[in-house]
């Protein structure tokens, strides 16, 4: 197939068009690599789909209302998968300005695109951070999340709203997932594990927020990968059941599906740490500290909808998934 993938400079953007490339897909990567982060790293790993003949990368932002349009006119993808947005929680207390920027009007830009364009389906990046204020584990796909905590928060549940109407009013199948905490190679620097693992590597403490009392559905990058590439396949179907009178926030009578992807094993942040001073082989000076603002306490992922319907299953423990990091870092970095 011809896929449209936003957002390919990206930690799970570029692990997705990776695999994707490897199966005999062809790629468009969109990213406007800006400086949100590292933007070196940001290209050492598109420099590695470039090695792909079938990838075509592009600078571009998707809040660029033109560029999208020529995009989509020019490359006419079959399916398309936004991972392109302003991620962080934290960062949205700074910098709101850039929340609305890229995760809605640049959401927008790629619905009228896939609508004009006859696009087979639209994968697009949720968060866990949708349940906000909830606080009944597991999350589920079929509990209202009404209440945000933080803006990132909101802009994804807005995503999801905004693609449920064009799934109505157009017929667009789309498919969004919500993301619980994903950690592993090529991560992003603004992350836990990679703070803690610079700091313990310099000698420096860490910052402990909630005094280590966090729980994270840790879910290494390879799990979700397999998650977007199996629902990408899976094109989003109507719930001929679904009632107005009873409405499952999930499903619709249009073809639209939430699901959460998660490793569907909350693990303690303290435990987290742990693994990681194991695998360093050193010992953490830790700051504990009260939680912080749009912080949630614990992530929890209900995902038997992905599994029923895509039969997903994640099988990579922290134990392995942190130690492919700490390699994959020691390498990057040419640490011994």
């Amino acid at each position: 197939m011809k896929i449209l993938v936003t957002g390919t400079a990206g930690f799970i953007g570029s692990h997705l068009a990776l695999r994707l490339l490897e199966r005999g897909d062809e790629v468009i990567g969109v990213d406007n690599l800006n400086d949100y982060y590292d933007v070196t790293l940001k290209q050492a790993r598109l420099a590695r789909c470039k090695e792909h003949a079938a990838f075509t990368d592009v600078r571009l932002s998707i809040e660029d209302k033109q560029g999208m349009e020529e995009l989509f006119a020019q490359h006419q993808p079959q399916r398309v998968v936004n991972l392109a947005a302003q991620a962080g929680v934290r960062y949205s207390l700074i910098n709101p300005h850039a929340y609305m920027d890229a995760n809605i009007q640049g959401f927008m830009n790629i619905l009228e695109g896939c609508r004009h364009h006859e696009v087979e389906h639209l994968v697009y990046a949720s968060s866990s951070s949708v349940y906000g204020a909830n606080t009944s584990m597991p999350f589920s796909v079929h509990n209202n999340v009404d209440h945000p905590v933080s803006l990132y928060a909101a802009s994804k549940k807005a995503n999801e709203l905004m693609a449920h109407t064009y799934s109505h009013l157009f017929a667009l199948p789309t498919t969004g997932l919500r993301f619980f905490t994903v950690y592993g190679p090529w991560g992003r620097p603004d992350m836990a594990l990679f703070i803690f693992t610079k700091k313990i590597l310099a000698g420096e403490p860490i910052d402990v927020f909630n005094y280590g009392n966090h729980r994270r559905d840790f879910t290494f990058i390879d799990d979700i990968v397999e998650g977007v590439i199996r629902t990408l396949d899976h094109v989003a179907p109507a719930n001929e059941q679904w009632s107005g009178d009873s409405p499952d926030p999930a499903t619709s009578q249009a073809p639209y599906r939430l699901y959460n992807i998660g490793s569907n094993n909350p693990v303690e942040l303290m435990r987290y740490i742990e693994v990681l001073e194991s695998c360093l082989g050193k010992t953490a000076e830790k700051h504990l500290l009260p939680i912080q603002p749009g912080d949630v306490p614990d992530t929890y992922a209900d995902v038997d909808a992905l599994v029923e319907d895509v039969d997903y299953r994640p099988t990579t423990p922290v134990e392995t998934g942190v130690a492919r990091f700490v390699e994959w870092y020691k390498d990057y970095y040419r640490i011994d």
